[in-house]
């Protein structure tokens, strides 16, 4: 918000300047918790309104804008809804795609290799690059799950 800055009382220029982010604001947006913090301030909201917001305490909420903890993959659906994107960075390859996926939707590897019809040792496999679906697994590795 800005707002106008008179200049002399004889002289009738008024600038506008941004104001300036608060002192909380992370410098730079690196992580999970950088983002959460940062749409935090920007909508003027207490930690403990996000936390219902997302399904959690107050506390996880300070301990992720502190960077002391990453969230559980079963809020990160609800922390994108939160901050209106998501912030999980574009992938390349499968192992990444899928892992992102699975984060996504907030399910463990359990759930998602139940999703896709497969084992969750193999899930695993993918997620860590060892090996990658082939024929009718590729294609179904390639949907996204509902």
């Amino acid at each position: 918000m800005t707002h106008p800055l008179i200049a002399l009382p004889f002289c009738h220029s008024e600038f506008w300047a941004p104001r300036p982010k608060p002192s909380q604001y992370p410098k730079q947006i690196n992580s999970l918790g950088d983002h959460i913090r940062a749409r935090r301030l920007d909508l003027k909201l207490l930690q403990k309104q996000i936390a219902d917001q997302i399904g959690v305490d107050k506390a996880p909420i300070t301990n992720w804008e502190r960077n002391a903890s990453s969230p559980a993959v079963r809020y990160v659906p609800a922390i994108i809804q939160f901050l209106g994107y998501d912030p999980l960075p574009p992938t390349d390859s499968l192992s990444e795609r899928v892992a992102t996926a699975r984060r996504v939707l907030g399910l463990s590897q359990r759930k998602m290799a139940g999703k896709l019809g497969v084992d969750p040792a193999t899930l695993m496999g993918w997620e860590a690059g060892r090996h990658q679906p082939t024929g009718k697994r590729k294609a179904r590795s390639d949907e996204r799950p509902k």
